[in-house]
């Protein structure tokens, strides 16, 4: 039996169930307007199009799309939801975005090449090695290295690395930190904090609320949780049995200088950065020790 009261989002049925259903788009809309509100005019109305994407032949290789989105604008917003770490992460999440860009190209002689902005938006529960330890959200574009400038201006991925969002419930100051805030400790509340009464988080609660749904729906979601815990558990022994290998022998670089810039750059307690990366405490420990002595 789960005992949790409300649905966990990093599960593939709750992400669909909460943001992927025409009943609950004006959630998608308030999320994309927060963590797009820099990047786009304010969203009104969306319409979900079909999450799978074929290739021009039949060797091509798929893409479905977690959530595949058109604003009443044009935009094309893809939604992704990624719970375990993959190495190639930000290549798959180009092809993604490349592939939609790529349907949009019109039959013809007369077609000039003009293309809708796509906009990815990743939500991962895990963090990219060498980040800013700090830094939970990333806007990326294509940028002239001499300039800085934008070079162009359709084509934009926002990553959002949850496992460094360690605010507390009155820490709590914009919407970005509320829906962060709801990712990492939706599944956990007993009752609805009171930092999160807005009408908007109030529905969010409700759609979440596991006693609501039906014994199908119950039964679809507790096959999903069971998959999300398999998968967290197998990614956990994979890093447990190489990190135990890497103190054996050598303390192993990438991780070394994920902690090491922690370390240096924030004030954050060893348990916490050890959260955040999903390393042993002792790995912190061990590294801070040596930084000391230097």
């Amino acid at each position: 039996m789960i005992k949790d009261k409300y649905i966990n989002l990093f599960t593939d049925f709750g992400f669909k169930k909460i943001f992927g259903t025409e009943a609950n788009k004006d959630l998608l809309i308030h999320f994309l307007n927060t963590v797009l509100e820099n990047e786009i005019s304010p969203i009104t109305d969306i319409k979900y199009l079909k999450n799978e994407i074929l290739g021009k032949i039949s060797k091509d290789r798929i893409s479905i799309f977690d959530i595949y989105a058109l604003t009443e604008s044009g935009e094309h917003i893809i939604v992704e939801l990624q719970r375990i770490k993959q190495d190639y992460f930000k290549d798959r999440s180009i092809y993604y975005a490349s592939n939609a860009l790529q349907t949009q190209a019109i039959k013809g002689k007369n077609w000039d090449y003009k293309l809708p902005p796509v906009y990815t938006v990743a939500i991962m529960d895990f963090v990219f090695e060498n980040s800013y330890p700090d830094k939970v959200i990333s806007v990326v574009k294509l940028l002239d290295t001499q300039t800085n400038e934008v070079f162009y201006n359709k084509l934009t991925f926002v990553y959002l690395e949850m496992p460094k969002f360690i605010k507390q419930e009155n820490e709590l100051d914009t919407f970005l930190d509320k829906w962060c805030y709801f990712f990492r400790n939706l599944h956990k509340f007993l009752n609805k904090p009171i930092e999160l009464q807005e009408k908007i988080f109030l529905k969010l609660f409700e759609v979440s609320e596991l006693a609501n749904y039906t014994p199908k729906e119950y039964m679809k979601y507790e096959e999903s949780l069971k998959e999300y815990r398999d998968w967290y558990a197998t990614a956990q022994t994979l890093k447990r049995e190489g990190h135990e290998e890497g103190l054996k022998q050598g303390i192993e670089q990438k991780s070394f200088e994920s902690v090491k810039n922690f370390i240096l750059q924030t004030d954050f307690s060893d348990e916490k950065i050890a959260i955040i990366i999903n390393v042993p405490l002792e790995f912190v420990q061990k590294i801070r020790e040596n930084l000391k002595k230097q």
